[in-house]
């Protein structure tokens, strides 16, 4: 049985790791290699890291934060934010990222989808998808893709979309859920779920993660094959381990690290 992976997830801002709640009041944390270095040893099974004012401030990614990050773990780690074009892509993956995950991009031009896929594979290539629960006449799911960091309503179906980039090619898709971002109240299982049932390839559950139960509830009501951590985690209150053992307890096969 395959195992369900861990996933932190340190979201960059002017070249510090933050956090806030629905993506905002964000407060600073620390030093992203530093931290990357902490979960890699900590049994964490990848990292992803999100520059999340790029595509807002419509600038590249920060090249020297992912090369750096490269040279210090030795687990995969996928980047996004600033990613707009092919030649983006490239340059991640030369500086050692093995994902490269587009949202605001992909959704303004979904070709760039396929586009990575034949030139990197698809299994370089994550869709993320920020869903936030609306009443739009043409979101038949009651779920609407944002971007730009929620600060832009697309009229995009979530599970719609999801389903179309797997089409295009995309390799993976986080499921950012906007509304429990940062709330610590337990992952936003019912767009997870609809999304998982949906696609063919790996999805990842995202946001609301406060204590290890949540991901085992994720992984038992859900088909999603990994859960991204992060605030419960960066606030020293609980490791990757004992996120790990709970899942074990509850029969959730997961990878080990003594």
């Amino acid at each position: 049985m395959l195992t369900k992976r861990i996933i932190p997830c340190l979201d960059v801002r002017q070249g510090r790791v933050t956090k806030g709640v629905k993506f905002q009041n964000n407060v600073d944390l620390g030093d992203p290699v530093a931290m990357a270095v902490e979960y890699s040893d900590g049994g964490a099974d990848e990292l992803v890291f999100y520059d999340i004012t790029a595509s807002a401030e419509r600038r590249p990614i920060d090249i020297g934060m992912v090369a750096a990050v490269a040279k210090a773990i030795r687990i995969p780690f996928a980047v996004g934010g600033g990613i707009a074009s092919l030649a983006d892509m490239e340059r991640v993956i030369l500086a050692g990222a093995e994902k490269i995950s587009v949202n605001s991009l992909a959704v303004k031009n979904p070709a760039i989808i396929a586009e990575g896929a034949r030139a990197f594979g698809r299994q370089c290539i994550v869709l993320g998808v920020d869903p936030v629960k609306s009443d739009n006449p043409n979101c038949p799911s009651g779920y609407e893709v944002t971007t730009r960091g929620f600060r832009e309503f697309t009229g995009i179906d979530a599970v719609e979309w999801a389903k179309r980039a797997a089409d295009l090619g995309a390799g993976e898709i986080v499921v950012n859920s906007v509304d429990a971002d940062g709330t610590r109240a337990g992952f936003e299982l019912e767009i997870t779920g609809r999304i998982a049932r949906a696609v063919g390839v790996p999805v990842v559950a995202s946001g609301g993660a406060g204590k290890p139960e949540h991901f085992v509830e994720v992984f038992e009501k859900t088909a999603c094959d990994a859960a991204i951590v992060a605030g419960m985690i960066h606030s020293r209150e609980w490791t990757i381990s004992q996120i790990k053992a709970c899942m074990v307890k509850a029969g959730i096969p997961a990878r080990m690290s003594y």
